[in-house]
């Protein structure tokens, strides 16, 4: 694997109770890369993140995150280095606290806040993170009151906070109404735009969620790879149609990308 490589996947197959699940699959992110891995629901995505967590393990072939592959090395200890933005984090935390201290907390890989001490820099740095996104003003209200849109910039912020070395979405904007997933597409391309901003990958299902400044694509069918590479090279209509299976006509207008059947 070359050195600058955050995640590579290698013939990775995964069968789940002898289904196959994933066949075959490559992917190498590099420094400064943002992938968007798109599919139909069951092609394969929530998988593929989940193995690129270390959440779960490959059958065949082999996953290497930051430098280390898995089954080789403690994945408690690699996950510390993975920034997470996913619904599965959401249910954990407590939804009393406040939206700084779900951001400040991850600064130790917390869900709460009360078993460290943290500085008033690390206070700051966190109602930073969530100013940089325009929500300061919720800084101070409970996380369990807040918007579907507000909790998704609490949590990005959340992931920003740990410093990580990987950033992994798994649908960030699901959910979202439409100002909702207009103001976090926004913030995601302010950080694709950031040179200290960690690799990243991010699954989605609507090419509309691709923010200004991704490098990549991976498109999914069936846990096949139907096509992988540069975003302006590979997002096509006819990649598109293959990968969800009806012909389908991509567009795009001021970086950003739309998809309606053809």
């Amino acid at each position: 694997m070359a050195d600058s490589s955050a995640l590579r996947f290698d013939r990775v197959d995964l069968d789940r109770v002898g289904v196959p699940v994933l066949h075959q699959v490559d992917l190498d992110v590099g420094a400064g890369q943002w992938w968007m891995v798109l599919g139909p629901n069951g092609s394969g995505k929530t998988t593929m993140f989940q193995l690129a967590a270390g959440y779960l393990f490959p059958t065949r072939g082999h996953v290497e995150i930051l430098g280390e592959r898995l089954g080789r090395v403690d994945v408690r200890v690699l996950r510390e280095r993975i920034g997470l933005v996913s619904a599965a984090v959401a249910k954990m935390l407590v939804p009393t606290l406040t939206a700084k201290e779900v951001v400040v907390s991850a600064r130790h890989g917390a869900l709460e806040p009360w078993w460290h001490h943290y500085r008033d820099e690390e206070r700051a740095e966190a109602e930073e993170l969530l100013a940089a996104a325009g929500f300061a003003s919720i800084a101070d209200r409970a996380f369990g009151v807040l918007s579907e849109g507000e909790r998704q910039q609490v949590l990005l912020a959340r992931s920003l906070m740990a410093r990580p070395d990987l950033l992994l979405l798994d649908e960030p904007a699901a959910g979202l109404d439409v100002g909702g997933r207009e103001r976090l597409v926004a913030r995601l391309g302010q950080l694709t735009a950031d040179p200290g901003s960690p690799p990243t990958v991010m699954i989605t299902h609507h090419v509309e969620e691709i923010p200004v400044g991704a490098t990549h694509v991976l498109l999914l069918r069936e846990g096949r790879v139907v096509a992988a590479g540069p975003v302006a090279d590979t997002l096509t209509g006819d990649a598109m149609s293959e990968a969800f299976g009806l012909r389908l006509r991509v567009g795009r207008d001021g970086g950003r990308w739309t998809c309606r059947a053809a």
